[in-house]
């Protein structure tokens, strides 16, 4: 669990194979971001008292719908998801959200949860932006790497990674996924002069060594050790000499689909 205040905490919450569910929780009220899997949400609100009062959602993919309508009928909750028509969203009862919106929950007082709209990984791809402190990136962004491109075009991916790293450096990072070992080893291959990613994969590897999550991040060690955030960085390097940035993301994004 990582506490963020005296009265707000973030949890992961472990599902499937490699996913982490993200449950906010303040007093006895909860929120959790793509929840793929009810049962592991309804167990964790149960171990903890909680009433789910809220439901976001980062993108289409079944690992992290697949639980909400579920959780939406039980609870009774609203559903965030992106502004889209797909068939996933249709079935729920959801408001649709896009770049510039904002989601207040009277439960959480001052909390305020701002929508970044984040193609690449898919076209209806966003992300909530909690307070200005803590980003859900769904699967854009992950520990020392980015999504595949499953739907946008490198360029899609690219500008929504730039959004991110335009953002406080303090910021801290919950990903749906526990990569950040594999990216780390794919960063290497790329960039194995970086002294903070040589640091970053000792730290990681004594985390997993331990089972603990990687996660959340922080947008500074991204900043230090992200290839994808990187890219005008490894321009000076001789394999990408003066390559434009788009081309080395490009580049990159392509490399890591065969690591």
């Amino acid at each position: 669990m990582h506490d963020t205040s005296a009265s707000l905490a973030i949890s992961a919450l472990p599902a499937f194979s490699d996913n982490y569910l993200w449950l906010i929780h303040c007093g006895q009220h909860a929120l959790v971001v793509d929840p793929g899997d009810a049962e592991v949400v309804e167990q964790a609100l149960q171990a903890h008292q909680l009433q789910l009062v809220g439901i976001l959602l980062t993108h289409h993919h079944s690992d992290h719908v697949g639980g909400a309508a579920v959780l939406e009928q039980h609870w009774q909750c609203p559903v965030y998801a992106p502004y889209s028509d797909l068939p996933v969203y249709r079935a729920l009862q959801a408001s649709r959200v896009q770049q510039g919106d904002q989601i207040h929950f009277s439960h959480f007082g001052t909390l305020t949860i701002d929508v970044l709209s984040l193609p690449g990984h898919t076209l209806d791809h966003i992300a909530y932006y909690l307070n200005r402190q803590h980003l859900f990136s769904g699967d854009v962004l992950f520990g020392a790497g980015c999504g595949r491109l499953f739907e946008g075009t490198p360029s899609q991916m690219h500008a929504s990674l730039q959004q991110i790293a335009a953002l406080p450096t303090t910021t801290l990072i919950y990903p749906a996924h526990e990569y950040t070992a594999h990216n780390i080893a794919f960063a290497q291959t790329v960039d194995p002069d970086n002294p903070e990613l040589q640091q970053r994969a000792q730290d990681t590897a004594a985390l997993r060594a331990r089972e603990r999550p990687t996660l959340p991040t922080t947008l500074a060690l991204e900043l230090a050790t992200n290839p994808f955030l990187r890219c005008e960085a490894l321009s000076q390097l001789p394999a990408f000499l003066d390559w434009p940035a788009l081309d080395v993301f490009t580049e990159l994004r392509a490399r890591r689909n065969q690591f």
